[in-house]
């Protein structure tokens, strides 16, 4: 698969970034759909394409799990050349709790504070992150999807000063959930 995306200026950091993201995903599997995992930050990185033409928060996006669900740490990152502010950007839309900071409630909170921090790009990107997330959990697990959209709701609170088209959309996404009940 091909990521699709072409860039005037950069295309060849957002090469690399899709790169890097798909070796380090390997051969993990989208969980309900089990297609390759590199389709979802593929998918991400389409999306923050869609509002901006940053390169580096294009690169993010497709790095934005890679600190989350691989073995990459932070400062690799940093070293093998996406430099600190790409870094930084995967670093704000990365969730912070573990499973030793408590239940679901407690550790959801702690990310919720972390993302509340996150710049304009790394907010941007969490709402492309959630927009692409929402589609699979509402096809195919109505379950989870309750509890999901409730901390949806609660994060669309501080993403705010991410792209407002995005904010819209997972907005838009949110309400019309919460009508169809």
């Amino acid at each position: 698969m091909s990521h699709g995306i072409k860039h005037t200026r950069s295309q060849s950091l957002i090469d690399y970034a899709y790169r890097f993201a798909k070796t380090r995903h390997g051969d993990q599997k989208r969980k309900y759909t089990h297609e390759p995992y590199i389709n979802h930050p593929v998918a991400v990185a389409r999306i923050v394409a869609s509002v901006t033409d940053d390169c580096e928060a294009i690169s993010a996006a497709f790095l934005h799990d890679v600190l989350e669900d691989t073995e990459t740490e932070y400062e690799e990152l940093c070293r093998c050349g996406f430099g600190r502010n790409i870094a930084d950007l995967v670093m704000e839309v990365t969730d912070v709790s573990r499973p030793e900071d408590g239940n679901r409630t407690i550790r959801k909170a702690l990310d919720l504070e972390h993302l509340a921090k996150a710049s304009s790009l790394g907010q941007t990107i969490k709402l492309a992150d959630l927009i692409h997330n929402t589609e699979s959990i509402m096809a195919y697990d109505q379950g989870f999807a309750r509890l999901y959209m409730k901390e949806k709701k609660a994060l669309l609170e501080v993403l705010k000063g991410g792209d407002p088209t995005l904010y819209a959309q997972a907005a838009q996404i949110v309400e019309e959930y919460y009508n169809d009940r």
